[in-house]
């Protein structure tokens, strides 16, 4: 059992190592693949190996899918407000700084939340009614709060947001779509940075891993602790994400002070949120029996019940998978750091480009590739208008906001 268990992590990092690091393919992806298989995968292994596979999976990709979104510009719904801050802190040589940032998050909020699981497991039948029935009014207070405090550029804001927005309503209303936040996310963050560095001829400076990060101990720990907690109430409310939970928790956790310390607190942020949401959302369905994710969805569809004693094996496979996970991508991110600065970064803005165009007529055709112009088209105006690209989270935050309120 002991040996099976620890291939079952072995093959789940592995496979955490692909989904992190190419664009398009997410963790829900390979675990529906995996349920729509498991008859046959059963024939020679156990459903509690299936399901540690697939929380290392989750783990690894919780860490890794930073390098993606920081040094190529392809976000997915977890990393996409990281893309301009750590695409800032690349083009000033400090990319390996920013990736360091995000896993300084995730092993931090992995740690934290396992020290605080207890409590989490208390709080979560007391808040969970409580919150179900105010967040979208939480959700309307927290956004009309950052808008307004956008002085001189608050209704051009309030009309990006809602232009992202009203584009969520209508394509995630679209229930053909097979991948509907790829072009989505893509389209708002990815293209429209990649297409401002076309037209300013941007160029990927020699990464200097000397640069020390601006990061303080305090604000990593603002940052972690702001995550966490945010990232628990994210783990189980359906629709409330771990981007929307990013915009809230930086409410919490801002940093007052130079852009670049900012920058590295932000990203610590987001990555600390995702790898908090995952394994917030182990408790979830060991308390709640409800499955906020598609992994956790896919661990539950194999063992029907989680026991207290799969939670406990659980939560060691995740700390042990993190530990490794987050040295893998600090030493992947050097092997990006040199690559990214040795090549035409135009060439590779291109092949970026191209990429997602071709996965997005793969999943959905020439209705994706719709959907992907319109949000680059979004995703432009705003940034020609100066409104900060948080502001286009109102494309999940709208819809979020709608499915709770009405």
């Amino acid at each position: 059992m002991f040996i099976g268990l620890v291939l079952a992590m072995l093959f789940g990092i592995l496979s955490g190592i692909f989904t992190g690091l190419f664009p398009g393919i997410h963790v829900n992806l390979i675990s529906v693949l995996l349920l729509s298989a498991s008859s046959l995968f059963l024939t020679f292994t156990t459903a509690l190996n299936l399901c540690v596979f697939i929380i290392s999976l989750a783990i690894t990709h919780s860490f890794l899918d930073s390098l993606p979104s920081i040094y190529l510009g392809a976000p997915d719904e977890a990393m996409a407000l990281s893309v301009l801050p750590g695409h800032k802190l690349l083009h000033k040589g400090e990319g390996h700084n920013a990736i360091v940032c995000t896993v300084i998050g995730s092993y931090g909020c992995l740690v934290v939340s396992l020290l605080v699981f207890p409590l989490f497991l208390f709080g979560m039948k007391i808040v969970y009614p409580l919150i179900d029935s105010l967040i979208g009014y939480i959700l309307i207070v927290i956004m009309a709060l950052m808008i307004l405090r956008e002085r001189g550029k608050r209704l051009i804001t309030l009309c990006c947001f809602l232009l992202a927005g009203s584009l969520g309503i209508i394509v995630l209303s679209m229930k053909s779509l097979s991948q509907p936040l790829f072009p989505l996310l893509s389209g708002l963050f990815g293209f429209s940075i990649m297409i401002v560095s076309l037209m300013q001829s941007a160029v990927v400076p020699v990464q200097d891993f000397g640069i020390k990060l601006k990061l303080s101990i305090s604000a990593a720990l603002k940052s972690i602790f702001a995550a966490t907690g945010v990232g628990f109430v994210a783990a189980f409310l359906p629709g409330f994400g771990n981007s929307q939970a990013a915009i809230v928790a930086n409410e919490f956790a801002q940093k007052k002070g130079d852009e670049e310390s900012s920058a590295e607190a932000f990203l610590t942020l987001t990555g600390g949120i995702n790898t908090a949401n995952m394994l917030i959302s182990i408790g979830t369905v060991y308390v709640l029996s409800k499955a906020r994710n598609g992994a956790i969805v896919a661990v539950r569809e194999l063992v029907a019940v989680v026991t207290f004693e799969m939670m406990i094996l659980f939560l060691g496979v995740a700390l042990v998978v993190g530990s490794v996970a987050s040295i893998l991508t600090v030493y992947l991110s050097r092997g990006f750091s040199n690559v990214m600065s040795q090549v035409n970064y135009t060439d590779v803005i291109f092949g970026i480009i191209m990429l997602i165009c071709i996965l997005t007529f793969i999943f959905d055709g020439f209705v994706g590739l719709l959907i992907l112009l319109c949000a680059t088209s979004i995703g432009l105006f705003a940034s020609f208008c100066g409104v900060g690209k948080n502001h286009l989270m109102g494309v999940l935050i709208v819809p979020v906001i709608l499915y709770f309120v009405l």
